[in-house]
């Protein structure tokens, strides 16, 4: 590992809803530092102390190349979560419930052995669109939307002048929430729907579906992500919308159907570029920006 190229290496985290992943970032360039990845998968619904020594696994080895001075920690972090204060507030989400009203900056400040004010929090969407846009698939664009396509919704916004998490996933759409209709889980669900089966993930369900089903499937999450999209460009009038989470690697699967249902055909739709490694870039801009 070689942090020479760094002009200060800062440590970017994504916490999901499985996993941990950390890594150098470098100041300088925005992009992971090579050979500095670490990844731990994480219990989500397990107890507390569980959850923390995942964490600190991934962590501590990043922790122990730098003066302690020296360590700034951004976190990319799914809500619901007291992102100023560091207090977490899931609660029957079925992921991290049992660090609900916990104060993870100061449990993970005290385990790390590093100050308390070297750990800063941001939301995981917002981080995605930061990365994206100084190095990815928004670089090159004054006003972007992103949304991330997973176990879950994410979808944030820089059209106001500052990237911010607008939260679309929580808003009325059809019979209950966007996020119920444009997710993994709706996805699994219909294919249960349609065929009597489970499938554990959305790589068991092309693997297992014919053609036929496949498409069929794909063009109702099409139409209804469409449905979404337009209300979020309308509403946001950017000049890119990145796309990314795991769904978009199915991007050849939904995307013709999209590009033609999208109303405002001015907006680029873009996969995004850096995968992973958006939500890492972005959270380390908090102490990039601050430079």
């Amino acid at each position: 590992m070689n942090l020479n190229t760094a002009l200060i290496p800062f440590i970017g985290v994504d916490i999901g809803g499985s996993h941990i992943t950390a890594a150098y970032i470098d100041s300088s360039t925005y992009h992971v530092i090579p050979d500095s990845l670490k990844r731990e998968r994480v219990a989500s619904e397990a107890a507390a102390s569980i959850i923390f020594d995942s964490w600190v696994e991934a962590l501590s080895p990043l922790i122990a190349e730098l003066p302690v001075d020296q360590v700034k920690i951004g976190v990319a972090m799914p809500g619901p979560f007291d992102y100023k204060n560091g207090i977490a507030l899931f609660k029957n989400v079925k992921k991290y419930d049992s660090l609900y009203g916990l104060d993870v900056g100061e449990i993970l400040s005290d385990k790390l052995n590093i100050p308390r004010e070297s750990i800063i929090f941001i939301n995981d969407a917002e981080a995605f669109l930061i990365g994206e846009m100084v190095a990815g698939a928004a670089a090159d664009v004054g006003r972007a939307i992103g949304i991330t396509l997973g176990t879950g919704l994410g979808s944030a916004s820089n059209c106001s002048g500052k990237v911010v998490d607008v939260n679309r996933a929580a808003l009325p759409f059809l019979e209950q929430h966007a996020e119920e209709y444009i997710s993994t889980r709706w996805l699994l669900t219909r294919y249960k729907e349609l065929t009597g089966k489970e499938v554990k993930n959305v790589e068991d369900l092309l693997n297992s579906a014919t053609p036929a089903l496949k498409n069929q499937i794909f063009d109702e999450f099409a139409t209804n992500l469409a449905s979404f999209l337009n209300d979020f460009i309308a509403d946001e009038n950017p000049e890119v919308l990145v796309i990314g989470g795991n769904i978009a690697r199915t991007w050849d699967h939904f995307m013709p159907q999209l590009q033609q249902k999208i109303v405002n055909k001015n907006v680029m739709i873009r996969q995004t570029e850096m995968w992973e490694d958006a939500a890492l870039v972005g959270a380390a801009c908090i102490w990039i920006n601050q430079q």
